[in-house]
């Protein structure tokens, strides 16, 4: 890996006159608040040697080539919820914190599209077209604290993701940084382009690698008035799991089908101090949303719903109500409860392939000394594992994750799956993008990078080692 040039007063001064002095941060107690992002294992942290908060892209824009002239490299952070080590300085230098590039631009109800910038959080997005009676589509569930740009930088997908596609399916248009600093606009509000290369998409899910996103514009659409959660519960994993593809094929077109193991719904119960929630001991819950827009439909649907839940061995077929989206949304920080280093992977295969692998990774899972937990969007083949460090030294710990890692990522590859749906690879999966990634794939995305990024100055370390 590149070895780049530290941050002098100078630098530090440069910076300052960008920005305002207040905005540039080098006391040490402040860097560390940026020494790592959603990541718990300590062997990761990195604490930058300067953090900088920018107002807008002309700000932006000087930063990045003073990075240029200087060689110096820049790692770009959001709301740092992160579970790929995305925003952590790996290489120090500078991180850049999108947080003041926070209005809401423009929202046009007559268009059904929503400009904003980078450092806007996803839940605003989605409170404001709301009170119009539209839909920000894109939900994460980190929706109250994570910032758009980090959604699109990682294609953040979601709860809403099997119906309405992933967040680089809501974009229209960015506004981005360059890695050598120019100031561009890529796409346009238009149903459709063939109008040269698709700039925004290579963009989207580039993981700040090939430009620094500033401000985008999205999609919007009407909100369906009706909605029915559904939970399904089950006690054999392989009745829950192998439901899908008959839920998927009936028509019902739901927009959200979630899965949590029983260990989640005794641990995300007792973190949110639910003492009374159903086959606490033995459930595993299945949770499906669907929307539409006439009331009959919605019948009919959930009717179709519940009838394919019982037929596949569902123990009980019960409205969700406000708690268990509650569950679902803390599965990631109930794991605090279970141990202080936990890892949270995410892979994706095939629909139809999401059943046998969870049963693949549990049976994987068997041979190791430590808690696997999973939960998953399994109505679009979005699998995520958590590993809970038990009463092991480190190099146990990191020999058996490592073991771990090979196998299930081995068996992802073989049924056409790859490493992340939707965390991105940030710095935790460098190595094993390297290692499963079809040599043909890495050498045009090596190309990219170095065509783009000629100096390696954008968050060095995550993605691809070029």
């Amino acid at each position: 890996m590149k070895t780049y040039q530290p941050i002098t007063p100078e630098i530090i001064d440069k910076l300052k006159a960008i920005t305002g002095p207040s905005y540039v941060k080098t006391d040490r107690d402040i860097l560390l608040q940026y020494q790592t992002d959603y990541e718990t294992n300590p062997a990761m942290f990195r604490v930058p040697e300067a953090a900088v908060l920018p107002a807008n892209a002309e700000e932006i824009s000087q930063i990045v080539k003073l990075a240029n002239e200087y060689d110096f490299p820049i790692t770009v952070r959001g709301g740092g919820t992160s579970l790929a080590a995305g925003a952590i300085p790996v290489c120090g230098g500078l991180v850049l914190s999108m947080e003041r590039l926070n209005k809401i631009i423009e929202l046009n109800e007559e268009g059904m599209y929503m400009t904003v910038e980078a450092g806007v959080r996803t839940i605003d997005m989605q409170n404001e077209a709301k009170k119009v009676g539209l839909l920000y589509a894109g939900d994460p569930s980190s929706a109250e604290s994570c910032l758009i740009g980090g959604n699109l930088a990682t294609n953040a997908g979601g709860l809403r993701a099997v119906r309405y596609g992933v967040t680089r399916d809501q974009v229209y248009a960015l506004e981005i940084v360059t890695p050598t600093g120019d100031i561009v606009e890529c796409g346009r509000i238009l149903k459709k382009c063939s109008t040269g290369y698709d700039l925004e998409q290579l963009i989207i899910g580039s993981e700040g690698t090939l430009g620094i996103i500033t401000k985008v514009t999205v999609k919007l659409i009407p909100l369906p008035p009706y909605r029915i959660d559904v939970l399904a519960i089950y006690t054999d994993p392989k009745k829950a799991l192998y439901m899908v593809p008959k839920l998927l094929k009936a028509g019902v077109d739901p927009t959200s089908v979630e899965y949590m193991d029983n260990s989640y719904v005794r641990d995300t119960a007792d973190y949110c101090q639910y003492s009374d929630m159903p086959h606490y001991e033995d459930g595993i819950y299945v949770i499906i949303t669907v929307e539409t827009f006439r009331e009959d439909e919605l019948d009919a649907k959930m009717d179709t719903v519940c009838t394919i839940c019982e037929e596949s061995g569902a123990v009980e077929v019960l409205e969700a109500d406000d708690r268990i989206w509650n569950m679902r949304r803390n599965v990631q920080t109930s794991c605090e409860m279970i141990s202080k280093v936990f890892l949270t992977d995410d892979v994706v295969v095939p629909v139809h392939k999401i059943a046998s692998t969870i049963e693949k990774i549990m049976e994987i899972g068997e041979n190791y000394p430590f808690q696997v937990k999973i939960n998953a969007h399994i109505g679009d083949g979005n699998l995520h594992i958590v590993l809970c460090k038990m009463d092991m030294s480190d190099e146990e710990w990191n020999k058996n994750v490592e073991e771990f890692h090979q196998q299930v990522y081995a068996y992802a590859y073989s049924v056409g799956g790859r490493l992340a749906g939707e965390h991105g690879i940030g710095a935790k999966k460098l190595k094993y993008m390297e290692q499963f990634t079809p040599q043909g794939e890495l050498k045009i995305m090596k190309t990219i990078k170095r065509a783009m990024d000629p100096n390696l100055i954008l968050n060095p370390g995550k993605v691809i080692d070029a």
